[in-house]
């Protein structure tokens, strides 16, 4: 029943854009695996009713972005990935401007625009965490959009792999009916996308090396392009380089902390790598922080981890911020996990809330999360966020 209330939303969604029938659209996607896979659905679903399309990568919803995407009326936008978190900044600056949809598993706000349309499973009782990513939001979209996408199904399969739990919940739905489909193939104990020959862990961390190394190198698009089309010579290639280049910094940051340990506070274990991930986007951060929460002998157990790393000022495909920032990403040991699902310690993402409000961009899971502040405020959400997870 849950699912069929979210196709009757969607299916209404879908007579809002084709009674709008854009020329092109403008997808605004994640940078990690599931945000390229998010945008690869769309862009190949919208391009099959005519509709051109337009992709912009965005590490994170900055407002002055946002502001900028929604300053002119008649555009039809997609968040794909991205967005729910911050449905209500969209519609604020959207003002029923434009045809706004939001395809996303992210803790969502309300959006109080009525042009701004979320359909994250999560309003529809589904958890965003274990049962759907934000690209099998956008596959059941787009297979509603024309049946046809469901030769996309593998996509969505891919995105979901950064749920641990596995295939569990919508996602399961989704990899039996590519199994019946034909769209993927059992292979060991993985799954092979069948017109690629490609294991679809093999496709994931590939893009999740292309969409966050190489940020600032056209790799988002290029991590696109692997979806649709397969894993070229060159992709291959430019992969293992950018690999390479974040192992070297990762190893040095682990030595350094092994060397100076984490500073803690009674909740909280944090470190600053500063620029060492220089010319790398900053998705980086929480991919060593997730390491990092499996190093015993450096980690404690019961202590939020949070590691912080500049933001460069230019963003691929739209330009300068005014304001120079640094983002936090914060991930949560295995040991303190059931302790959250019980209420009696709080989410990543509430933490982060908590400790930003005011002055920081925040948004993710309960396990995973990050937030985007200005540089002069680092110290007082390390200090915010001590009191939060202390309350």
């Amino acid at each position: 029943m849950r699912l069929e209330k979210f196709e009757k939303s969607a299916a209404q969604v879908v007579q809002q854009l084709k009674s709008a029938n854009p020329k092109e659209a403008i997808i605004v996607h994640h940078d990690d695996a599931d945000g390229l896979c998010s945008a690869a659905i769309t862009k190949k679903a919208l391009e099959r009713e005519g509709i051109s399309t337009r992709t912009f990568c965005l590490e994170k919803v900055y407002p002055e972005v946002i502001e900028d995407l929604h300053s002119k009326s008649g555009k039809t936008i997609f968040y794909v990935d991205i967005g729910s978190s911050h449905a209500d900044l969209i519609s604020q600056c959207n003002k029923g401007k434009n045809l706004t949809i939001i395809l996303d598993h992210h803790d969502p706000k309300a959006a109080e625009d009525p042009k701004v349309f979320d359909l994250n499973l999560e309003h529809y009782g589904f958890k965003g965490e274990t049962d759907f990513s934000g690209a099998t939001c956008c596959y059941l979209f787009a297979k509603i959009l024309n049946r046809e996408n469901m030769d996309l199904s593998y996509l969505a399969l891919v995105g979901s792999l950064e749920i641990p739990e596995g295939f569990v919940g919508i996602n399961k739905t989704v990899l039996e009916e590519a199994l019946k489909g034909g769209v993927v193939q059992q292979k060991g104990k993985s799954f092979e996308i069948t017109k690629f020959k490609t294991r679809i862990n093999t496709l994931f961390s590939k893009l999740q090396i292309l969409g966050a190394v190489g940020y600032y190198e056209g790799g988002p698009e290029t991590g696109i392009d692997a979806c649709l089309e397969g894993l070229s010579k060159e992709v291959e290639e430019k992969t293992a380089v950018l690999e390479t280049r974040r192992k070297e910094v990762n190893r040095r940051l682990l030595g350094r902390l092994y060397r100076e340990r984490l500073k803690e506070t009674e909740h909280i274990q944090w470190f600053d790598a500063g620029n060492m991930y220089a010319g790398m986007g900053t998705k980086v951060i929480g991919q060593f922080c997730s390491f990092l929460s499996y190093q015993a002998r450096l980690v404690k157990p019961y202590k939020y981890i949070m590691g912080f790393v500049n933001v460069p000022p230019e963003i691929p495909g739209w330009g300068k911020l005014k304001e120079n920032f640094v983002k936090a990403s914060v991930r949560v040991p295995k040991a303190m996990q059931p302790l959250i699902n019980k209420g009696k310690m709080l989410g990543a993402v509430n933490l982060l809330v908590a400790a930003s409000e005011g002055f920081g961009v925040a948004d993710g899971h309960q396990y995973a999360a990050s937030v985007v502040v200005p540089e002069n405020k680092k110290m007082l959400l390390v200090e915010n966020a001590e009191k939060a997870a202390s309350s």
